[in-house]
Formats: C-alpha cells, structure tokens, sequence
C-alpha cells in the first residue's frame, strides 16, 4: 500500500526550457545555443553546484567568466532562472487531494540559485511535507544516496513511495532501490499510475 507519493520538480511539477536562457545570452555574448551549452559542458561545473560542492556567487562567476560576460550576480540570476515557465504541469489541487491521505516529498537535482527562487514562486511547494534536493544531499538522481535521503523522510518502507519523474534513467533508479516508480509523460498518465496504485483522485 502506497503512503508516500514523491514527485521530482523540473519536468514534472514545473516546465522548463533552457532555450530561452540560451537565447538571451546568445543576445549577449553572440555565441550560438549549441556553443553556450558546449561552453558550459567544458567548464564542468554543473554537477558540482547541483551537488552543492559549490556556491552560488562561484558558479556565476564561473560561468560568466566561461562565456566572456559582464553581467551582475543578480543580472544572471534573473537570466538563468527564465527557463521556467509560470504555470505548473499538474494543479496545485491535485497536491492537496493528495495531502489528505498520503505524505508528499519533493526529489529534485536542483541548486540554490534556482531552487530559492522556485520555493518563493511557486506557492504549492509549500503542501510537500519535505524538500529532498540534490544540493543540499551532497548528490544526485540517480545516486542510490539521494533515493534513500527520500525514502528517510517519506517516513515508510522503499515499497511504500510512489515515485514520478519525467527522466527515465531517473526512474530506473528509484526502482533500484525499491521504489515503485513510473515515468511522467503527463498529467493523464500521472492520475492513471496514481489509480492503478489504489490512490484516489479527482480529474
């Protein structure tokens, strides 16, 4: 019996597109998306903010300093945080019909800069009974160590959380460590998984 429903963030509750990021620094720097995103692969520091091994104020330093810009921290944290769309993927009601009967966490590879802003944007964050972010963990899906982070704080056994992600790699990962888990390919399917695990829920 399922007691704990975990939704990953990006993809799942909100929409993100990093095209539009790419867009206004190519207005900036005049590099093409795919060259911003290849400078940004080379400067390989990615992983280490969204596994919190570094701060903000050095990221943007980073990453400004890879792309040759002259932008403020606050500049580029306006900037970076564009790829998010202001309407959600499923409805804040869904999450309190949810909240009625299950614990709600929150399993997300995210970082501070975006993650900061999200919590204060994004005003249904706040039914999770727990955020479980990469960040603050020290690591990220599919780790093993971040799936059992969220299952510590789901406050039931692995086969006792039903888990939705939009990345398939991620999904597996979960079910490796016994979380019944399926992939998010939209709002219809969600409420379909939800139901096929004896969970109620309105349309």
């Amino acid at each position: 019996m399922i007691k704990t429903v975990i939704f990953d963030l990006g993809g799942v509750i909100v929409p993100f597109d990093f095209n539009r990021a790419y867009a206004k620094l190519k207005a900036l720097c005049g590099l093409e998306p795919d060259a911003i995103r290849a400078q940004i692969g080379a400067a390989d520091i990615v992983p280490a903010f969204e596994s919190g091994h570094m701060h903000s104020r050095e990221f943007v330093q980073r990453l400004t300093a890879a792309l040759k810009l002259n932008l403020t921290f606050e500049e580029f944290r306006d900037l970076w945080f564009s790829i998010f769309d202001p309407h959600t993927l499923v409805p804040e009601s869904l999450l309190l019909d949810l909240k009625q009967n299950y614990r709600l966490v929150l399993l997300s590879n995210t970082n501070e800069l975006h993650f900061d802003l999200l919590a204060e944007r994004y005003r249904l964050l706040e039914h999770f009974d727990h955020w479980v972010l990469s960040y603050k963990v020290g690591a990220m899906k599919p780790s093993p160590v971040i799936y059992a982070e969220a299952v510590k704080h789901a406050h039931c056994e692995p086969a006792e959380c039903f888990f939705t992600d939009d990345v398939p790699a991620y999904v597996e990962g979960a079910r490796q460590a016994g979380i019944d888990a399926e992939q998010f390919l939209g709002y219809d399917k969600l409420l379909a998984d939800l139901r096929a695990r004896g969970i109620p829920v309105s349309a």
